[in-house]
């Protein structure tokens, strides 16, 4: 009962866990003195934890049912030119810096790969699982390449040259992002015993997500204790990310559906690796961006919540019909 509980409510529980977490740490004073080794351990554990959230789940991926399809590209081409028509705007336009980071939350709400959980909601509102997971895989190599591009140019950091600042978050997110396939594929092939080992361990990407999210909220509401920014601005952020859901999902759905794979589509483009997201925006951009990608964690799982009401609702009104 009780573990069904937190299964069910994993995502408040864990943003409150991470928020509570963060003013104990902040305000307790014998902790100040150890505050850069936690700090440290934080930095080091939010990459590792995704790192193992996506090594577990490209070991239940079969190489054979990964075929790339046509609305895949498509998809890839929006997140490209979506998230390059942002990064145009951040380095060509002037604004005023409360406003970039508006636009900083939002590009990192589009360039952000698929969800490694959308395979299971794409499978539950009766859409493929195969093509999400071949998706997921692509998204991932694309931001692996664009996030190292277009970061620096976004968030140039003083006596960093751009060449220093592609290779340092290149050396960070590529690995992360695609050393997991590879090595869930070197174990299937050379070591099946370990593979056979991460296979059994069903729920562990689910629990490993939710400690990642809970460090990631603490991170946010940092981020947003030590901003000057007015509420205005936060509540500007939490819009853009809005936005970008809703508009993923649309486009998502109308794309995929013009393949017949309407509920693959939206989930592929619509439901984003937001953990992932808040800690590139966190340790790339200006922090508060981050509150961008936050945001995305509620309005994605709004959009999802309804959508499976109304496929159970559904369900029930075709056995009501039948009985």
């Amino acid at each position: 009962m009780i573990l069904r509980f937190l299964k069910n409510w994993t995502l408040p529980l864990a943003m409150i866990a991470g928020t509570l977490g963060y003013f104990f740490f902040a305000r307790i004073p014998f902790l100040v003195p150890v505050k850069p080794c936690i700090n440290s351990l934080v930095a080091f554990l939010t990459p590792t934890l995704i790192f193992a959230q996506l090594l577990l789940t490209f070991c239940k991926v079969e190489l054979h049912e990964l075929k790339p399809k046509v609305w895949h590209a498509w998809l890839l081409i929006f997140q490209t030119v979506s998230c390059l028509i942002v990064a145009v705007l951040l380095v060509y336009c002037p604004m005023e810096e409360t406003y970039r980071e508006v636009f900083e939350g939002a590009m990192v709400c589009l360039i952000c790969p698929t969800a490694t959980a959308a395979a299971v909601i794409t499978g539950k509102l009766g859409g493929s699982a195969s093509s999400l997971t071949t998706y997921t895989l692509l998204s991932n190599l694309l931001a692996a390449v664009a996030v190292p591009i277009v970061f620096p140019m976004v968030e140039p950091h003083t006596g960093i040259t751009f060449v220093a600042a592609f290779l340092k978050i290149l050396s960070k997110v590529f690995p992360l992002l695609l050393c997991p396939f590879f090595l869930a594929w070197f174990l299937r092939a050379f070591m099946p015993k370990i593979h056979h080992l991460l296979l059994g361990c069903r729920d562990a990407a689910f629990y490993l997500w939710a400690v990642a999210l809970a460090i990631v909220s603490g991170q946010t509401v940092r981020s947003l204790i030590n901003s000057d920014a007015s509420v205005y601005v936060e509540v500007m952020i939490a819009l853009a990310g809005l936005i970008t859901c809703c508009i993923q999902f649309y486009l998502g759905k109308r794309i995929g559906g013009h393949y017949q794979e309407r509920i693959s589509g939206g989930q592929a483009l619509g439901q984003k690796n937001t953990v992932l997201a808040i800690w590139m925006a966190y340790t790339y951009l200006n922090p508060l961006s981050s509150v961008g990608p936050g945001s995305y964690v509620l309005w994605q799982n709004i959009i999802n919540s309804w959508q499976l009401w109304k496929k159970r609702k559904k369900e029930n009104e075709i056995m009501n019909i039948n009985s």
